[in-house]
């Protein structure tokens, strides 16, 4: 169970700080919620205390997991391909669905490799967007810093993966 204060990660969607608990009846079945505060999407969620297992809410990783994170972020190790797009698609989903962190960035890792070798498709494109947000929410909670400096030092961790697989494929 957790608390109010408590910072959460809802898969898909990011990490939070939980607001409240609140007591709702919605379609004439009244339950417990938790109110989640998401800052970097502006929202508030509302879930079921009945299906914080189903939807996989968990906490935010502790500090000393945010360098593994970057070392997977920055590594140039690339997973098998699976195939056609679809099925590529779908196992990145399968990832990001799961709200492991690491698993995220190994989803942006290997969509930053191929947006580098051969491009990304549109529905590609925004699954990266979607993995930075992700990875965005939960790094704020962690760290305790604002949103800009979130933004920039992610932007500045993935243009450096970008640019060491060049000068890794270039041969330098």
């Amino acid at each position: 169970m957790f608390n109010i204060g408590d910072k959460v990660v809802y898969p898909m969607h990011g990490a939070g700080v939980i607001e409240a608990i609140e007591d709702k009846e919605i379609l004439g079945a009244k339950k417990k919620y938790y109110v989640m505060n998401m800052p970097l999407g502006g929202i508030k969620v509302m879930i079921p205390l009945d299906n914080v297992e189903k939807v996989g809410l968990r906490d935010v990783i502790v500090k000393s997991a945010v360098e593994q994170v970057f070392n997977i972020l920055e590594s140039t190790e690339e997973e098998p391909a699976n195939g056609n797009w679809n099925r590529r698609y779908r196992a990145n989903m399968d990832k990001i669905k799961s709200g492991n962190i690491y698993k995220v960035a190994e989803v942006a890792r290997s969509l930053l490799i191929r947006e580098e070798e051969k491009g990304l498709s549109s529905g590609e494109r925004r699954m990266l967007e979607s993995t930075r947000q992700i990875l965005a929410s939960e790094l704020l909670m962690v760290k305790g810093i604002d949103r800009d400096e979130v933004a920039g030092y992610l932007e500045k961790l993935f243009n450096h993966r970008h640019n060491w697989t060049k000068e890794c494929s270039n041969g330098e």
